[in-house]
């Protein structure tokens, strides 16, 4: 077949997360219930830490970064996925389709190294608390927080540069709920090589470097806790650090499942069900995560709300 005789791609249609109609009310309300939560929780953790004076700190300022990425990586993803629950066709357009696979390559990529600027925040605190805020002052936390953000940017445009190169003219139907890379490079007609090798490439680097400069921080700080005389000192510490490390392990594993396995390996049903942790489970669970344990958290939503006791 020549380049000529292709035919334009201008719109698909989202195939979703199940076909079984039994499943569809059941699941629109689920994932209606988990988005309201992500949204209540995030824009509350962003609004608190805002409205807080005592929680304007690196750790607080990072937490509230994490929030934003969570609230529009949901944002991207969720409302179009429900569609797909009561419509019979979920269409999305090129143009909105290529605009949801940037956007939520941007904020996946953020979050992975957002979390590892906490890891890393979280070992400075607990292994060298004499010089926290000499090392991790807020014009450091601000750079760290640029080059986040820079990162992502940086990833999404380079996938979307590669992606928009592909020339779509099979099936126009995405075994998916989100136009996400694996499931659009199957309904290419043209060579795919420079987007596998350019998708493999930027998931090592932000998948593997966040995970392994997660994995060192929290091995200095399980040596440190150790060595913590008091028990409920060391219960604090490991308390502090469970939570996120939790919210680590489920993130950067479904990640690595959806984008790390070799495609003869991986199934995409599977791959949609692993998906469903990093775009939607997890930004509803950081908020409650950060905040049900922490106590400088319910001393701010305390006074927020007037009341001398939390729950």
């Amino acid at each position: 077949m020549t380049e000529g005789n292709y035919t334009a791609v201008t719109q698909f249609i989202l195939a979703g997360l199940t076909e079984k109609p039994e499943l569809q009310l059941p699941l629109f309300l689920l994932f209606l219930e988990i988005y309201v939560l992500t949204v209540v929780g995030n824009l509350g953790m962003i609004t608190l830490i805002g409205l807080s004076s005592h929680l304007h700190t690196p750790m607080y300022y990072l937490l509230s970064s994490l929030s934003f990425i969570d609230l529009c990586h949901s944002t991207v993803i969720t409302p179009k996925m429900l569609m797909n629950f009561v419509t019979e066709k979920n269409i999305i357009s090129y143009p909105a389709c290529i605009t949801q696979f940037y956007f939520f390559t941007v904020f996946a990529i953020s979050e992975c190294h957002m979390l590892a600027a906490m890891a890393y925040d979280r070992y400075v605190a607990i292994c060298s608390p004499l010089l926290y805020h000499a090392i991790i002052s807020y014009g450091v936390c601000f750079w760290m927080v640029v080059v986040v953000y820079s990162l992502g940017l940086i990833g999404a445009t380079a996938h979307t540069v590669c992606l928009v190169r592909v020339v779509f003219c099979k099936a126009h139907v995405i075994n998916h709920y989100f136009c996400d890379l694996f499931p659009l490079l199957e309904l290419s007609c043209s060579s795919t090589f420079i987007n596998e090798v350019v998708g493999l490439c930027f998931s090592a680097f932000n998948i593997l470097i966040p995970t392994l400069t997660i994995l060192g921080s929290y091995i200095f700080i399980l040596a440190s806790i150790l060595h913590i005389n008091s028990t409920e000192g060391r219960s604090k510490a490991f308390s502090t650090c469970g939570s996120h490390i939790s919210a680590v392990i489920i993130f950067f594993g479904s990640l690595a499942f959806m984008y790390l396995q070799p495609s003869s390996v991986s199934s995409m049903n599977q791959g949609k069900v692993s998906s469903v942790f990093y775009t939607i489970i997890v930004p509803m669970l950081n908020p409650l995560i950060y905040s049900l344990r922490n106590k400088d958290v319910k001393v701010a939503l305390n006074k927020i709300l007037g009341k001398r006791s939390f729950l």
